[in-house]
């Protein structure tokens, strides 16, 4: 069976991988043949690409699949899948972004055009899933988004010291100063703490929260873009995980830092709670509320027991999402 898979294919540009370079590789490896749009930078280019893609591959693909999410990335979904329902191509949106029950509100009747008329609409989080039941939907079908869990070493942490660890991309929706701020606090009673904050630039926000730390005096690493495998080996010089969103969905940077058994402490936002269950795989605060996150890995590094036990059970929920699980319900889908 072959596939026709639209979405943000940037990597290349310097940009994090998307869902569109990880399941898209999945399903290859196991037998679909999958073409790709796009991987053009410019916005515009990037649409032409994927309505043409869609005209020249037609008559060849048994179902288009498209990564939607609430920004301006929306309007592809949107176009690509009136010119797939003109065309009679079943296509297939993948719900990205914890603020896409905004757009459900904000625009109705679009919303109802591409999601109505979907073969399935698929939802990595149960949020997404009950925003989508809630508007109406009833072709919404819940596949989490998967990783693969045997490149995941798990570390368990003897001492546990105040080395915060921060992966995202600098955009204003994930708060990136909130951890900032968390360290400046930590500091007054941990002199030694650290805060490694790992991610490309999106909308300006990597200087202004450099502008931020410089502006009090904070040291951060900030690293840039690093490849997984980068991230990876540097979370083992790391031991809490911070998420400091202020909307979510189910995102991959958290999945991974809890395969790779460090303790995880987030915002209570979005999706965040049908994939974090507080003191028992993680430590949930308010949003945008960094005095209690700081009392809350203050809690956390007086006792060791509980952040094993956290990363333990983090570790054991995230094996369900093995992509050795999660792809017979993506081969029920696409039969």
């Amino acid at each position: 069976m072959k596939l026709l898979y639209l979405g943000n294919q940037l990597s290349k540009h310097g940009f994090n991988k998307t869902t569109i370079e990880t399941l898209g590789l999945h399903l290859e490896q196991e037998g679909f043949g999958v073409y790709y749009a796009s991987n053009k930078k410019s916005f515009p280019l990037r649409m032409l690409d994927m309505m043409r893609s869609v005209i020249i591959y037609r008559k060849q693909v048994s179902y288009i699949l498209i990564d939607t999410y609430s920004t301006k990335a929306f309007w592809y979904a949107f176009v690509c899948s009136q010119l797939a329902r003109v065309l009679n191509i079943k296509y297939i949106p993948i719900l990205h972004g914890g603020n896409l029950p905004n757009r459900l509100k904000n625009n109705p009747k679009l919303c109802r055009m591409v999601f109505a008329n979907a073969h399935k609409n698929v939802a990595p989080s149960g949020y997404l899933k009950q925003a989508f039941e809630n508007a109406g939907f009833t072709n919404v079908i819940h596949i989490p988004n998967s990783i693969e869990i045997d490149k995941y070493e798990l570390k368990t942490r003897v001492e546990l010291a105040p080395k915060l660890l921060w992966v995202r991309a600098f955009a204003s929706i994930y708060n990136p100063e909130m951890a900032v701020k968390v360290l400046q606090q930590l500091l007054e009673k941990h002199p030694s703490a650290s805060l490694t904050m790992v991610g490309p630039d999106k909308d300006g926000s990597l200087k202004t929260t450099k502008d931020f730390a410089d502006s009090i005096g904070v040291a951060v690493n900030f690293t840039g873009q690093l490849a997984k495998e980068d991230w990876w080996q540097l979370a083992s010089e790391h031991d809490i995980f911070i998420n400091t969103t202020h909307f979510d969905n189910t995102p991959i940077s958290v999945m991974e830092a809890m395969a790779l058994g460090l303790p995880v402490v987030s915002t209570n936002v979005g999706g965040i709670p049908y994939l974090l269950t507080d003191k028992e795989n993680a430590l949930l605060v308010n949003d945008d509320d960094d005095k209690e996150m700081t009392e809350t890995i203050l809690d956390l590094l007086n006792d060791k027991v509980k952040a094993n036990q956290l990363a333990k059970n983090a570790r054991t929920f995230i094996e369900q999402m093995d992509w050795q699980v999660v792809k017979n319900e993506w081969k029920q889908i696409l039969r």
